[in-house]
C-alpha cells in the first residue's frame, strides 16, 4: 500500500492526495477525475489517475 501522488502545477513539487492504494490495483484502476488540495500553493488541483502515481516507502 501506498499514497497516491500528483504534481503540482503551480510549483512542480509532489505532493499527496490522502488516497491509499495499492500500486498495481491503481494502475489498473479505471480513469477518473479528483481534486485535491495543495497545502504548498494553497489551492485546489484538478486531476485524473493518469497523471498521478502510488508512492510506497520503503
Amino acid at each position: 500500500m501506498g499514497i497516491v501522488m500528483i504534481k503540482c502545477p503551480q510549483t512542480g513539487r509532489e505532493i499527496p492526495t490522502g488516497i491509499k492504494a495499492d500500486r498495481e490495483r491503481f494502475r489498473c484502476s479505471a480513469v477518473f477525475f479528483a481534486r485535491t488540495y495543495c497545502s504548498i500553493c494553497q489551492a485546489n488541483h484538478e486531476w485524473f489517475a493518469k497523471e498521478a502515481w502510488v508512492y510506497e516507502s520503503s
